[in-house]
């Protein structure tokens, strides 16, 4: 075996030379990124309720039990710890090396050995104040070397007494065969953090057990102080063994010794020049403590010891524990002892403030806290304890009949099995119920018990109870979540494939088999880029490279197209999503992906469809001006009459050479007037039969109504059909193609027209109104009073469909479509009391809102 590194021969290794830098040592970092194992709470609750034991049984054990624990819980081959000390043992802030307490495993024959501070593992751990993972940390520290079996890795956590760190608890792995991982490091912080609260609690209890001596000690040499005589006072007053004065009942101080000065911070001049009063030293709110003091000492000759303060001489104050005693010959004069308190009240506030951490973080990790005698029947239950199972302290009186009737009734048996199992065997126990509570709560415990036999042969169990309600719920909705996922992904029409951040696939659902045609189980392993070409193959690696490297996407996540590639081959079009979590320090990416080779399909035969129903809106608008042909015919023979009629004239009067100037001037002025006329309608009729493309334009509603209704003025005036146009004012102006507007308008008026045609027995009017409706949008209608809708009305808009003889049924579809492709709307309804209204909207322009 290796001489332990605290030995005489190790001593000039604290200045030796580092063989290799801190940082090629270090792997902390890497730490947080492997393959970490699930929390075990059921082992590390036993664990503290271990630690929890120790305390209670032998607290100068503590340390070595927090070893075994961490080496049992983090599964190493040695732990132990490293405390900063001044003489050797006991932890201090300015300690200049490191004393090893405690040492479980291969490592335990060097347990008393250490390492200097200022070049050491422990050190750097100190200086940094955090946790460090270290590889071989010979290679920088040579002492290090000769120690027996070499550590592969060491964890180092730093170790904390009165918020400082003053050593570190370490597990060391001497071999490659297991690596520590962030668990490691949680778990030994939480028991390191738990040790150090229990020893510093046993110090303080060691502490104050201390204090308590010497107080008892000073009461007794007080008593013994008040019978004796003078020459004895004076001993004791020159002792210095704590605070005493003589005293009058005036309130001046007569002598004191320097303990007292010193504990109220004056000098013996102030007392030589009798500035000094024991009155005046007494704050007002003790002087009536003082006068019951009095009145004690006249009616008996002494007082017993009672807490009271002192002013010192810089204002501040000093708690003291103050007696005394009348001298029998003046009966004027006594002798007090003072006793300063101030250690003892810090360290009462220090165990009240660590007893107020334990029962808070009790509260906050719900966990409650119990002791049962079992050969005596006593049980202590803690605040949290009583708080978990809903009762009152106060109220309730804590007994092991109280705790099992809360057990659910269906767990009662079971946990009262457990734990008799565990007493006839004098054993260790936990079990996992439920708690009936009133209301009909129901709460979820975990709970652990430790065995101890006392040295009376009493046997007694101390434990803890969680509430894990919580986390039920959370593990329910977990595997719900999952369930729901899994069941999500299996089920799923498209394709859903998970991979890793270096493109393998790890998971594949059942649809993948339709969309690539791969069964789940080929898939796994092969990398992602085998379901798409080979052209594509390289441009994703290194987009996907860039992406891990940068964060920079080569690609939309959502909705992206895409072209996939078949088992078989085939190549076609797919839609792609993905999305990214991190899990473990692994980078996931889960992708839908779905075959759209239909909907490719179906977007071509939508555009040939919408191409073919743009002809057959030309076509329907010429075949609409087939039929107006005879009534524009004779709209344009009128004007073409008037300007044959008028030339006619004038070359009559021209033979006669009569032709008078002015009356040639009327002629022609009349000839250019209907040759415009007849220009205007024939301008007309070719926009609207052109085929060119529709250019949308912002438009006045109200100008193409006045536009189709002068088109459609000759086959009013044939059918003898009245116009009924009531257009608003100041209507907003609406984006729309122009001549598509003329076609529905002429559409709708002609077919009011032909509704009518035939009717003897009332008048036929077609009424055109324009508005605005309540969502905003401008509204225009057209009525009739024909025969009205049918009873299929609800099929009007339906292509083909017509009630007349020679009709084709496209008008009013291609009506609609040609208003909804201008986000507008177009309906029917019927017309009060005979005909039929159709009406349409249009959105407005925003800038033309007034």
């Amino acid at each position: 075996m290796t001489q332990s590194p605290s030995s005489e021969s190790s001593a000039p290794l604290d200045c030796a030379i580092p063989e290799a830098s801190l940082e090629s040592i270090l792997c902390t970092e890497e730490l947080q990124r492997r393959p970490s194992r699930p929390p075990d709470y059921e082992k590390e609750n036993r664990a503290l309720v271990k630690l929890a034991s120790a305390l209670a049984d032998s607290p100068s054990t503590i340390f070595h039990t927090l070893a075994q624990t961490i080496q049992d819980i983090t599964e190493c081959d040695s732990a132990g710890l490293s405390l900063l000390t001044k003489d050797g043992r006991t932890p201090h802030i300015d300690g200049q090396r490191f004393y090893w307490p405690a040492i479980c495993g291969k490592w335990n024959p060097h347990v008393g050995g250490g390492t200097p501070r200022n070049f050491g593992p422990c050190g750097d751990v100190l200086d940094q104040n955090r946790t460090l993972l270290f590889t071989h940390f010979e290679r920088r520290y040579p002492y290090l070397m000769p120690v027996s079996p070499a550590a592969e890795e060491c964890l180092l956590v730093p170790f904390y007494v009165n918020g400082k760190a003053v050593g570190t608890i370490w597990g060391i792995m001497h071999s490659d065969s297991r690596r520590f991982d962030a668990e490691d490091d949680r778990v030994m912080a939480s028991l390191g953090k738990f040790a150090s609260s229990a020893y510093q609690a046993w110090m303080h209890i060691e502490k104050l057990k201390v204090e308590v001596t010497e107080r008892e000690k000073a009461e007794a040499e007080v008593r013994e102080l008040a019978k004796g005589l003078g020459a004895k006072v004076r001993r004791l007053v020159d002792a210095n063994i704590m605070g005493i004065l003589i005293w009058n009942l005036e309130g001046k101080i007569v002598e004191a010794n320097e303990a007292f000065l010193n504990m109220v911070q004056y000098d013996r001049e102030d007392l030589v020049s009798s500035r000094m009063r024991w009155t005046d030293l007494t704050p007002a709110e003790w002087r009536d403590r003082d006068a019951r003091a009095l009145a004690e000492l006249t009616k008996v000759g002494t007082v017993q010891p009672y807490e009271k303060e002192f002013f010192r001489k810089n204002g501040s104050r000093v708690p003291v524990l103050a007696g005394g005693a009348l001298f029998e010959e003046s009966g004027h004069e006594g002798v007090a002892f003072v006793l300063d308190l101030s250690e003892r009240k810090r360290a009462a506030e220090a165990s009240r403030r660590n007893e107020a951490y334990l029962a808070e973080a009790q509260r906050l990790s719900h966990t409650g806290s119990w002791y049962w005698n079992v050969s005596t029947g006593e049980v202590v239950w803690s605040q949290e304890f009583f708080a978990i199972f809903d009762l009152d302290p106060e109220k309730t009186k804590a007994s092991y009949p109280l705790y099992l009737e809360c057990i659910h009734p269906e767990d009662r048996s079971r946990v009262e099995e457990t734990r008799r199992a565990a007493f006839r065997d004098k054993r260790d126990f936990e079990a996992e119920y439920r708690l009936l509570l009133d209301g009909g709560l129901t709460k979820y415990l975990h709970g652990i018990g430790h065995f101890e036999e006392s040295r009376s042969g009493d046997v007694e169990y101390i434990g803890a109870v969680i509430d894990i309600t919580e986390r039920k719920k959370e593990e329910s909705a977990r595997r719900y979540s999952e369930e729901r996922y899994r069941v999500i992904v299996e089920t799923a029409s498209d394709a859903v494939v998970c991979v890793d951040d270096s493109g393998a696939i790890l998971l594949a659902n059942p649809a993948t088999t339709r969309v690539f045609g791969y069964k789940p189980a080929e898939l796994i392993g092969m990398p992602l880029t085998a379901l798409m070409p080979e052209f594509l193959r390289k441009l994703h690696e290194a987009g996907f490279r860039r992406y891990l490297e940068t964060g920079q996407r080569h690609a939309n996540w959502q909705g992206h197209e895409f072209t996939g590639l078949r088992k078989n081959g085939q190549e076609f079009p797919v839609e792609i999503s993905f999305g990214e979590v991190t899990s473990d320090g692994h980078r996931i990416f889960t992708g839908l992906v779905r075959d759209i080779s239909e909907r490719k399909q179906a977007e071509k035969l939508r555009a040939s469809l919408q191409a073919t129903q743009v002809e057959l809106a030309r076509v329907s608008g010429v075949t609409t001006m087939g039929e107006l042909a005879a009534s524009i015919a004779h709209e344009i023979n009128q004007p073409l009459t008037a300007i044959s009629n008028n030339a006619s004239a004038c070359l009559r009067l021209l033979s006669n050479g009569s032709l008078d100037p002015e009356v040639l001037r009327q002629a022609l002025k009349e000839i250019l007037s209907d040759g415009s006329r007849a220009s205007a309608v024939l301008a007309r009729i070719r926009a609207f039969i052109k085929k060119a493309p529709a250019v949308k334009q912002v438009v006045d509603i109200n100008n193409i109504i006045q536009e189709v209704l002068a088109l459609v003025g000759p086959e009013l005036r044939k059918n003898r059909v009245s116009i009924d146009c009531q257009l608003a004012k100041t209507l907003p102006l609406v984006t729309a193609h122009r001549i598509e507007l003329q076609q529905v308008l002429l559409n709708l008026v002609v077919n009011g027209i032909e509704a009518m045609a035939g009717i003897t027995d009332r008048p036929c009017l077609v009424g055109v109104k324009s508005r605005i409706d309540e969502p905003g949008n401008v509204l225009v209608s057209v009525s009739d009073s024909g025969v009205g809708l049918c009873s299929e009305s609800d099929r009007i808009f339906t292509p083909f469909f017509t009630t007349k003889a020679n009709g084709m049924g496209m008008g009013l579809s291609i009506s609609r479509s040609l208003i909804e492709s201008q986000g507008g709307r177009l309906w029917a309804q019927s017309n009060s009391p005979h005909g039929a209204v159709f009406s349409f909207t249009l959105p407005i322009v925003a800038e033309s809102l007034p």
